[in-house]
């Protein structure tokens, strides 16, 4: 009779884990499609005020209770540093970077998780997912050079990298939270913040909105509540599930979700190095997960 609970509870988990991966994994190519009519920043706060709407009227629906004031400056940074400062770096990347390539490249940021797991939350690591960082780190190295250029980086790899680490600040950093809020509240806190930090963009937003593309407004929106306010609440539960350093390693299975997006709608046909980058990277999340 014990044993169901735990099997549901697994059999949730499963389905939350392919779920979000699968919604972030369509979110590269839908950037792309953004970028065509609006900059990285005007495309951030179009995405982020959608999602944080979306939250907001959950919030209302649901009476949902606010922050503590004393948890205030942290909700704040991490709202900042794992949702601003991420996507605008991932944005700025991706406007060099195809979408596949992008999505390995941010999908570094599980090696950056375990890390931070290990040095803040205490977390044991395993020999074997040290093995598994770096069968990922050669992964992504060879992912990020240009071909026929050595050890120069292609443009934008520095960005997308430096979205990853603030990525794996905001996955840690959450955890924290996890303990006294829901994953909706983390979600819907981090959101509100961080689109405080984007609003100086606004001009920009409202004189390119006019003269977008409807599919470049359509990608912004579908941003904001698909992989915005519906990923990271899928986040969040995983989170608030298991370890910050086996959670983390899932998002090295993006890429196969946003590859497979990008090949589809895009036309972009990953080239031989970034697959056997890919194939790397899922040598070492498979021991990591181990």
């Amino acid at each position: 009779m014990k044993s169901m609970p735990r099997a549901g509870v697994v059999d949730s988990t499963t389905a939350t884990v392919l779920l979000t991966v699968a919604v972030w994994g369509s979110a590269f190519a839908a950037v792309r499609v953004g970028l065509t009519g609006y900059s990285p920043e005007s495309l951030a706060l179009l995405r982020f005020l959608t999602a944080s709407l979306v939250l907001a009227g959950y919030a209302v629906v649901k009476r949902m209770p606010m922050p503590r004031l004393g948890d205030l400056p942290g909700l704040v940074g991490l709202g900042f540093v794992g949702l601003t400062a991420s996507n605008l770096l991932v944005n700025a990347g991706e406007q060099s970077t195809p979408a596949g390539s992008a999505s390995l490249i941010v999908a570094s940021a599980p090696i950056f998780t375990l890390v931070l797991a290990r040095l803040f939350l205490k977390e044991r690591v395993p020999r074997s997912a040290w093995l598994g960082v770096g069968a990922c780190f050669a992964g992504v190295v060879l992912i990020c050079l240009k071909p026929g250029t050595g050890l120069q980086l292609a443009p934008g790899s520095l960005l997308l990298l430096l979205g990853a680490v603030t990525s794996a600040v905001y996955s840690v950093g959450q955890k924290v939270f996890l303990s006294r809020y829901s994953p909706m509240q983390v979600a819907a806190f981090a959101f509100w913040f961080g689109t405080l930090f984007l609003l100086i963009f606004t001009p920009d937003l409202l004189h390119q909105m006019p003269q977008a593309r409807l599919p470049a407004t359509w990608a912004a929106l579908y941003l904001g509540v698909v992989p915005g306010a519906l990923g990271y609440l899928g986040w969040g539960i995983i989170f608030s599930r298991m370890p910050a350093s086996r959670a983390g390693s899932f998002l090295f299975l993006v890429p196969l979700f946003a590859i497979l997006i990008a090949w589809l709608f895009l036309g972009e046909q990953p080239g031989f190095q970034s697959l056997v980058g890919g194939v790397l990277v899922l040598l070492g999340t498979a021991l990591i997960q181990r």
